[in-house]
């Protein structure tokens, strides 16, 4: 026993309840620096414990249950003893945890303030199965790791204590003893629901009552309000730099919600969607660099506060999508990389453990505790949160094991291949799970390739995402919009390519934080010509892009014709709105997602070959395009867009229905910045077949301008 108690003295000892705690009626306590300790029985008087080791080893007889008194320099302490306590983690817990299917990993792991045995307290769990010790430190313990090293559940790796009286708000960490036998940096925890504000690192126990949900009714609908027929029109923000109090700080969560949910339905957005407000520790990777991925970011304050933004957002009728991010995690000494002193979540060969692009570490997605890790991250913030989507970031790099790697640099898969077969798994079930679990809600995928299926449902060979982001559509229509209008007719094909897949998969169109950094500069910048045809330029692209097919996204800031690269250390620059032209782009972004909403056909068959038809497709001499959109009901809708600054009078279009056709939207309206040249509401449709339609209108097409007709 002497051995043992110089183990637990010298923080060396793997399994502290073989020597601590109540022991055919001997108590050991480890106490350092205390003056004295008695133990006191239910109902008994109290029993001096005498001092068997110098560096604070306690022991006494003593009959159970009983409490521990103990005379510290500073006061009296009196306590239940964490030892005392028997198992905690149910065996069906630790059985789906090594299975990788234990889903609610952030409602059972990490910290749980709870009552055992009537006793409050805090349940610690954390996975290290190659530790030799793990304690929980705080500043309850003095950051001192020999005070409350943990019990080791067996083979499954999980060590587990209950620390009594403990309760929320207390920060916390693991001191790990590595599978090498040094002390390794403390870690905080992988499955903290709360983290201390960086640069500080603690983890933090947060409060076990659940928020009181006022969004039955937004839940109730949400399916039919994301499904593929529905307008979904994205703001994305980084709420960091969306908006800043008077002086000058981020706000926290309700300020966030007072002043982007009233901008957002006034906008006409459906949705928004978040960069990663998973716990990060540096600021300016945006979010896609966490370490937190149960943990809402302390940046804007507690995890209840992140709960009455979301509710705050149903009860206005918003959706929030949160990017996530199960690709890759940074190396902080803090964080998941070498957590037990092994490679644990991540590869142990570089070729397929480390990123060179982000200097990060790649998750091991054939480990089923990983994957289970990272699965029930998606569903805390899903079901814990009501999140309504995910936005999974980095997917292409996840696909495919040569990502941005020369040869020799990465190993083929079984098969001799450059798939990651264990990602593509690990995809497909994570899809499938939130299909089950998730009703309603939805997962878009940022793929950059033409991996196939990407948005088909797993039981038809797809990876189940129910979008897919068309990073396609945006690099060619954005390479033309940055050509010289007098150049445009050799480009031609780059804004109409689009269509010859645009139906293969569910697709979003992105313009994101993405183009407008890293010296891109905005996306006014882009557009050529002086400040008049800039403006033109993006409002005509911007209205083809709402009439395109595809669910629209569009990043804070463009709205408001930004000249400036997105800073995501300060606000965006609200001031511009007092001058007309960045004002009417403002107008026409919220009156494209009036006529988005509002307009059947451009939304309804988003998906579907039978929604869109071109009617003028290959006008390269004029950069002039035209085509219809179909509702559900066969009801057209007519767009044309002239991408030069030269006006088309009498511009000769066929239609399939006769009649009047009104002028729903002009991106050339004075309004919103433009000449003011149209079709003064409308024009009449005339019996003369065109373009392989019955009827024809003839129009007025303004510069850099699009237009949108119905009948």
């Amino acid at each position: 026993m002497n051995d043992a108690i110089q183990a637990i003295v010298e923080g060396r000892h793997g399994d502290p309840f073989a020597v601590l705690g109540p022991h055919d009626g001997v108590v050991r306590s480890f106490l350092p620096g205390a003056l004295s300790v008695e133990a006191v029985p239910r109902g008994g008087a109290p029993v001096a414990l005498r001092q068997v080791h110098d560096h604070g080893m306690w022991e006494g007889e003593v009959t159970t249950p009983y409490t521990l008194r103990i005379t510290w320099p500073g006061g009296v302490q009196e306590t239940e003893d964490p030892y005392s306590f028997g198992l905690l983690l149910g065996d069906m817990d630790i059985y789906l945890f090594g299975e990788g299917r234990h889903r609610e990993m952030g409602q059972v792991f990490g910290a749980q303030a709870m009552e055992v045995d009537g006793v409050p307290g805090v349940r610690f769990a954390v996975w290290a199965p190659n530790a030799r010790r793990v304690s929980v430190v705080g500043g309850f313990n003095a950051w001192d790791g020999r005070r409350h090293p943990m019990r080791l559940r067996g083979a499954s790796g999980i060590w587990e204590l209950f620390l009594p009286r403990l309760g929320p708000g207390e920060h916390y960490k693991y001191e790990i003893l590595g599978a090498h036998g040094g002390v390794l940096p403390l870690k905080a925890d992988p499955v903290a629901g709360q983290a201390e504000l960086a640069p500080g690192t603690a983890s933090i126990v947060t409060k076990p009552a659940a928020h009181p949900w006022n969004d039955a009714s937004w839940m109730s609908r949400r399916a039919g309000l994301q499904a593929v027929e529905a307008p979904i029109s994205i703001y994305e923000v980084h709420p960091t730099s969306w908006w800043h109090a008077e002086n000058g700080a981020a706000p926290d969560w309700d300020g966030v919600a007072a002043r982007l949910i009233p901008y957002v339905v006034g906008m006409g957005f459906t949705h928004v969607e978040l960069l990663p407000i998973m716990e990060h520790p540096f600021g300016g990777s945006w979010g896609y660099q966490p370490l937190g991925l149960f943990a809402p970011t302390a940046r804007f304050g507690t995890p209840e506060g992140f709960s009455r933004f979301v509710d705050r957002c149903h009860e206005a009728g918003i959706g929030v999508i949160l990017d996530w991010v199960p690709a890759h995690f940074p190396s902080d000494p803090h964080g998941l990389g070498q957590f037990d002193g092994t490679a644990l979540y991540e590869h142990a060969d570089p070729r397929e453990g480390f990123h060179k692009d982000w200097n990060t570490l790649i998750y091991n997605f054939g480990r089923n505790e990983v994957r289970g890790f990272l699965i029930a991250s998606a569903l805390h913030w899903l079901e814990h949160y009501h999140v309504d989507g995910l936005r999974v970031d980095a997917v292409a790099s996840m696909l495919y094991r040569d990502y941005s790697r020369n040869a020799g640099e990465w190993i083929p898969n079984q098969y001799g291949g450059r798939e990651n077969l264990e990602a593509v798994g690990f995809i497909k079930e994570l899809n499938e799970v939130v299909r089950e679990r998730c009703p309603g809600a939805i997962m878009v995928a940022e793929e950059s390739t033409a991996w196939p299926g990407v948005s088909a449902p797993v039981s038809e060979g797809g990876l189940g995402f129910h979008y897919k982001w068309n990073m396609g559509w945006m690099h060619d229509s954005l390479h033309y919009m940055q050509e010289d209008p007098v150049n445009r007719r050799w480009h031609h094909g780059q804004m109409t390519f689009g269509l010859v897949y645009a139906f293969s998969e569910k697709f979003m169109l992105p313009l994101s934080h993405d183009e407008v950094v890293h010296g891109k500069g905005s996306l006014l910048r882009k557009m050529p010509g002086d400040d008049w045809q800039k403006h033109a330029n993006l409002r005509a692209y911007l209205g083809f892009m709402w009439t395109h097919p595809g669910k629209k996204l569009l990043f804070m800031g463009i709205e408001l014709a930004q000249p400036t690269e997105w800073n995501h250390d300060a606000q965006l620059p609200w001031h511009l709105l007092d001058q007309p032209r960045h004002r009417g782009m403002q107008a026409l972004v919220r009156d494209l997602n009036k006529a988005y909403r509002e307009v059947p056909a451009l939304h309804e068959k988003d998906a579907d070959p039978s929604g869109f038809a071109w009617v003028v497709g290959d006008d390269a001499a004029n950069s002039v395009y035209a085509f219809l959109r179909f509702g559900a009901d066969g009801r057209p809708a007519l767009v044309v867009c002239n991408l030069t600054p030269v006006p088309r009078y009498d511009y000769r279009i066929g239609v399939p229905w006769g009649g009047w056709w009104k002028e729903v939207l002009n991106t050339d309206a004075a309004v919103y910045g433009g000449s003011g040249i149209g079709n003064a509401g409308g024009a009449q449709a005339r019996e003369e077949p065109s373009h392989g339609q019955p009827a024809s209108l003839n129009l007025m097409l303004p510069p850099l301008a699009t237009l949108i007709f119905t009948p």
